[in-house]
């Protein structure tokens, strides 16, 4: 049952309300003094507060800010006999939730009652929202440190297992293999291994060698000399001497060319390098991470990686575990990303439903870590402040339990195959069909409430029924 103080110098006014609020099922204490009325707040918590702009003891204003250094979870209407613009805006700007002009009326009361109960519980839930998400990532960070602004460790069983291994090779000076999904996060597990390291605060060089072309990967790695071919118009160092007394990570280390490992095995045996075009080698010290998401192990079977060159990587290798072996963490991973798309996107989005978390708790994240961030942050996007819902999540996200994108149940995948749409496009198609169909159905097929949910125009809404036959 709601609480409601009334504070008002005329006891007719008191009396008034507190018959008729008591009628309407509210817990009600009135009282004609400012100062007596600040004694209750500070005793008993009150949703909300009526109280009269002037008081013989103290202004309305002054009671206003008073209550909510005392009680910020409270809100206050304030009562006036001044029909006045002024006033109206003067109080609102300094916290009351609305105001009201004398003589009161019954429905107006009651409405100005149930919106500022509204408020009060939405900024109630979203305080809870913000404190678990602090928590969560508080116990996310327990013991260790960010390795970087954008990464977020988890504490389920699965990341705990992985951060050991992390902590034990981390200080040694061991070349480490990191297995794992393309966006699963290698990257991040080598910055924690540098950040951990007694090289931490010299450099940590990050070189993706799918995106070196065969021609290229050799002064992109080792660096080139001035006019040793055509195009170096200058020196250039590579990415192992920018590296120089830190840690380099060469990430889809499989993709390097045959010529590329040579040159590579050389560098890693001797630790020095020589620039194309150039006649002296270089002394270097680097301590070498790679990753990859194929088995380096049957590369080298299929003659595609040097043998020699893995044993000399392979001194400790670590598997960042895939998303959907992580579910422990995905409510964590899920409120970081969301601080993290507010924070990009300027929203103010205070959590999740309960069903947008089931969701994402069920989703296999084919993408991994990657996926969800762009998904948290388009959903973000489509999301008008207060909490986000199923219907700002990506149709075959919601569905995709139906459509069967995890492997990880084959005997589901064979059962269902024969249901699955032949393309993604067809997929999509159903996907949002099904969607429709829900929102129609919840709001009863009202048109204009089901077009502002799935956040379409009336039109467009229309267009689609027809399409899809709704």
């Amino acid at each position: 049952m709601a609480k409601i103080l009334v504070i008002d110098d005329n006891i007719d006014i008191c009396q008034l309300l507190e018959r008729f609020l008591t009628k309407k099922g509210y817990d009600v204490e009135t009282t004609i003094s400012g100062k007596n009325g600040l004694d209750m707040v500070k005793k008993t918590f009150f949703d909300l507060i009526f109280c009269d702009f002037k008081l013989r003891d103290m202004e309305g204003r002054d009671v206003l800010m008073k209550v909510r250094e005392i009680s910020p979870g409270t809100q206050v209407a304030i009562i006036t006999g001044y029909a006045d613009v002024k006033i109206a805006v003067e109080v609102i700007k300094n916290g009351a939730f609305d105001y009201v002009t004398k003589p009161l009326i019954p429905d107006e009361i009651i409405n100005l009652i149930e919106r500022a109960l509204a408020a009060s519980k939405a900024n109630k839930s979203n305080t809870q929202t913000f404190t678990k998400a602090t928590q969560l990532k508080k116990e996310s960070e327990a013991k260790s440190q960010k390795s970087d602004s954008k990464f977020l460790k988890g504490t389920g069983a699965e990341s705990k297992k992985l951060y050991k291994e992390v902590a034990l090779v981390a200080p040694t000076n061991l070349s480490v293999v990191i297995y794992g999904e393309s966006g699963a996060g290698k990257e991040n597990i080598a910055r924690t291994i540098h950040d951990q390291s007694e090289r931490a605060g010299k450099p940590f060089i990050a070189v993706d060698c799918g995106a070196m072309t065969k021609e290229l990967a050799g002064s992109e790695l080792w660096g080139h000399e001035k006019g040793s071919f055509t195009g170096a118009l200058a020196e250039k160092p590579g990415q192992f001497e920018l590296a120089d007394g830190g840690t380099i990570f060469l990430d889809e280390i499989s993709n390097l060319s045959y010529e590329t490992q040579v040159g590579l095995l050389r560098l890693v045996q001797e630790r020095k390098l020589r620039r194309i075009g150039g006649t002296k080698d270089k002394s270097i010290d680097v301590r070498i991470l790679v990753a990859s998401n194929e088995d380096l192990r049957k590369a080298v079977s299929a003659g595609k990686f040097r043998e020699d060159l893995y044993f000399r990587f392979n001194e400790f290798s670590i598997t960042v575990p895939p998303l959907r072996n992580r579910k422990a963490d995905i409510e964590a991973f899920a409120y970081h990303f969301l601080e993290l798309s507010n924070a990009e996107l300027n929203k103010k989005v205070f959590g999740f439903e309960e069903q947008v978390m089931d969701v994402l708790k069920e989703y296999p994240w084919p993408g991994n870590l990657r996926e969800m961030l762009n998904v948290i942050r388009r959903a973000t996007l489509l999301t008008d402040g207060g909490k986000m819902s199923v219907s700002a999540l990506p149709p075959e996200i919601v569905y995709s339990q139906k459509f069967n994108f995890s492997d990880s149940d084959s005997d589901k995948n064979d059962n269902k195959a024969s249901k699955m749409p032949l393309n993604l496009k067809d997929a999509a198609a159903e996907a949002e069909a099904e969607v429709l169909k829900k929102v129609l159905e919840e709001v009863k097929y009202n048109r204009t409430q089901a077009a502002k949910q799935l956040g379409i125009d009336r039109k467009t809404l229309f267009n689609k029924m027809k399409q899809y036959d709704l």
